[in-house]
């Protein structure tokens, strides 16, 4: 999970899409530096996991909210495209 400035972990649940792509990408940082023991390695693994997770999730909720919806002849919904395909 994320630290707050207290290093203490936070619920990626909670985060916006933004603050959890920061907390992942200070993650990244630190585990490219090399200079982290593995012990805490692991659990930046861990808790960057969580973190791609719920940026993944966010991003498939956004692509969910703006699908077009098809429809035929009469209205009825017939499938949905992505917003802006014709």
């Amino acid at each position: 999970m994320a630290e707050d400035s207290m290093n203490q972990p936070v619920d990626p649940s909670i985060l916006s899409f933004e603050d959890a792509l920061r907390a992942l990408e200070a993650i990244v940082r630190r585990l490219e530096s090399g200079d982290v023991p593995l012990d805490e390695s692991i659990s930046l693994y861990t808790q960057g996991e969580a973190l791609r997770k719920r940026c993944t999730e966010r991003l498939q909720a956004a692509e969910a909210r703006i699908q077009k919806l098809t429809l035929d002849a009469s209205g009825a919904v017939t499938g949905a495209q992505p917003f802006g395909a014709d």
